[in-house]
């Protein structure tokens, strides 16, 4: 009843890779689970440094119904600065706690979590305001560890793309994501030299990037019913978003911490830009037009690494991936016999 198990970011990948599919319909399931209210999720908090302006680690707690019934918290951090030393950007644990009890069961390496629920909502969102699985151009802005995970997603999910166009201010990322799509996921891909020739004629437009504030300004990058998928929530400038069709994950929570979608409130005094939340996308509720581009903010919610993280948990204990921690509670009774 009171074991504790942990999972490392080995085994989280080894699981993710093989059910990167049937991941993107549990975080649909999560969604419409949160949407139907049979979910809790607190705003994130954000620690930062004083000294370290572009670095914070963030607490995201959450509970989960829908048949998982399972609380938990991620705690996610995100130095930019460390890819200057070919460290990854980002690094992160997950607590899940029996929602019976609340005591902790589990401790998982969630860089990996965080990254497949990421992706797996892009590509969800991508399909919901896309109408399809079949894009003859995918422009990608950013290519770090986000980024490949969504081109790993697009590929799970049996997408037909013409080709990848990639651009990073750093051309030697982009390179490297040709040659991982090419080599590893035998699929198109080129490398531009600007944004602006990455989003040109692009269907779907993905930005993966770490920007803190917007830099994509000209009301004109974005064509009518083009489609764009706003992962790193701050690259567009307000006025864009408010000329644009928004679909965000959670009202409230993405209208928050100064993203895209927050400036734009805090320009026009207002929410009425928001066309609704990708969950009511699904039911059918809201249908974005073509006469704007489609714009998809998703400011990832905690209940999304709850339900990833419970199936990485079931699978590895399944298949006998876990380290079981013995003792870790020292008294599992209140009155000693």
């Amino acid at each position: 009843m009171f074991g504790f198990d942990v999972v490392s970011g080995t085994v989280a990948r080894e699981v993710i890779s093989e059910s990167r599919k049937e991941l993107i319909g549990i975080v649909r399931d999560a969604y419409l689970a949160h949407e139907g209210g049979d979910s809790v999720n607190p705003n994130s908090y954000f620690l930062r440094f004083p000294e370290k302006p572009s670095a914070r680690i963030i607490a995201l707690p959450a509970y989960l119904g829908g048949g998982y019934d399972v609380a938990g918290i991620k705690w996610i951090a995100s130095f930019p600065e460390n890819v200057e030393h070919n460290v990854p950007r980002a690094s992160a644990v997950l607590l899940l706690n029996d929602y019976a009890t609340g005591y902790p069961f589990a401790c998982l390496e969630a860089s990996q979590i965080s990254a497949a629920r990421t992706a797996a909502s892009c590509v969800l969102g991508a399909a919901q305001l896309h109408g399809s699985s079949r894009a003859a151009r995918i422009a990608v802005v950013g290519a770090g560890v986000i980024a490949r995970n969504i081109l790993d997603f697009f590929v799970a999910d049996g997408w037909d793309i013409g080709r990848f166009a990639l651009y990073d201010q750093v051309p030697g990322y982009a390179d490297a994501l040709v040659s991982y799509a090419r080599e590893t996921l035998a699929t198109e891909a080129e490398r531009t030299d600007s944004l602006e020739s990455a989003v040109k004629g692009a269907d779907l437009v993905v930005l993966a990037t770490t920007a803190g504030t917007p830099y994509i300004t000209d009301p004109h990058l974005f064509e009518p019913g083009q489609v764009v998928l706003n992962i790193s929530l701050r690259d567009i400038a307000p006025e864009i978003i408010l000329g644009a069709h928004n679909v965000v994950d959670d009202v409230d929570h993405c209208l928050t911490a100064n993203t895209s979608v927050h400036l734009a409130e805090q320009s026009c005094g207002h929410r009425g830009f928001v066309d609704g939340t990708l969950a009511q996308v699904i039911e059918g509720k809201v249908r974005p037009g073509d006469g704007k581009p489609r714009v998809f903010s998703p400011f990832g919610l905690g209940v999304l690494d709850l339900a990833v993280g419970s199936f990485v948990y079931r699978n590895a204990v399944e298949s006998g991936r876990t380290t079981g921690i013995d003792g870790f509670f020292a008294e599992t009774e209140r009155w000693q016999k």
